[in-house]
């Protein structure tokens, strides 16, 4: 890949913090909704109804809404969003959305095998009167530039999914509350950030992964998911999380479940990643990728301006 850094590339990637002040400002209050209950799918549905108003508020005059699950691990169904999480959230788009709907991953296996092994054409077959595709977004290939930092804290560009990028794109990730033997806890900021960049197609000769290079250390990777989550955030619809059955301990591909049975949601992911975390007994203020992402106006950081709906965490 040869993407020379120029000195704008340069100041746009090492000064991220400084640029991030000219973001859009995050909402005076931001609403998250927290249900409890017997039913992943069910749960999942309520919690979105609870934030209607915010959700259709943001739905109106978008072209496409895009699904993002979380497969971390193509084979182990804890470690990846369950189709009845999917099933949830085109429940209560059905009534409500009426174009193209693209449940899209760049997993760091392959994501179809993902598809196949967690049954997601299930999600499809169950709303037949919906346009639900499935899309592999490695195997797609369509990328947009953005230069983080290496292990070495060198610059260094990534490749991440053109359709995340999309700004006429609504788009919902569905998470799963895990443990992360590196950043503390993955949540909906993290899997946008780290779903984003992109890996080799099968049958091609050169294999390449850019999700390595997130990996090279620990603060640097906190800075890195900041840079991709103020790259991404500007379509960015709703965060789920689902904690019906969540993960401790070796996450997030080697924990063991935990029954929260719990579903969070928030058209504010940065919100719903802070409630998530308070869920799990975690100290918010350990996901420094988090903080930053809410000092910087990613989102609402604020516990003061946090209006919990639901579910007291």
């Amino acid at each position: 890949m040869n993407h020379p850094v120029t000195r704008r590339s340069l100041l746009g990637a090492g000064f991220g913090l400084l640029a991030a002040r000219r973001l859009p400002g995050a909402p005076s209050q931001a609403p998250v909704a927290v249900v409890r209950g017997a039913s992943r799918r069910q749960n999942i549905h309520e919690a979105l109804k609870l934030i209607d108003g915010e959700i259709r508020q943001k739905l109106a005059g978008r072209k496409c809404v895009i699904i993002k699950p979380n497969i971390v691990n193509t084979g182990r169904q804890l470690a990846s969003t369950h189709v009845d999480a999917l099933q949830g959230i085109l429940d209560y788009l059905a009534d409500r959305w009426k174009g193209p709907v693209y449940i899209a991953e760049a997993s760091a296996g392959f994501t179809t095998e993902g598809y196949s092994n967690f049954r997601y054409e299930e999600a499809i077959r169950d709303h037949k009167g919906m346009q639900v595709e499935l899309i592999d977004l490695n195997e797609e290939g369509q990328y947009e530039i953005l230069h983080v930092l290496n292990g070495d804290l060198h610059i260094q560009p990534v490749r991440l999914a053109k359709r995340l990028c999309d700004p006429d794109a609504f788009v919902i990730s569905s998470a799963i509350l895990k443990t992360h033997n590196t950043v503390i806890a993955t949540l909906n900021i993290k899997n946008m950030a780290l779903g984003a960049p992109l890996h080799y197609r099968r049958g091609e000769a050169q294999r390449w992964n850019d999700k390595r290079i997130y990996h090279g250390g620990v603060r640097q990777t906190h800075y890195d998911i900041l840079l991709t989550a103020q790259r991404l955030c500007r379509n960015w619809g709703v965060g789920v999380l689902d904690g019906y059955e969540g993960m401790e301990g070796n996450g997030p591909n080697s924990g063991t479940p935990v029954d929260h049975r719990i579903a969070i949601a928030s058209t504010d992911m940065v919100a719903a990643d802070r409630i998530g975390a308070e869920v799990m007994g975690i100290n918010p203020d350990w996901l420094g990728y988090l903080k930053w992402c809410g000092e910087t106006g990613v989102g609402v950081w604020d516990r003061e301006r946090i209006e919990v709906r639901g579910e007291r965490p």
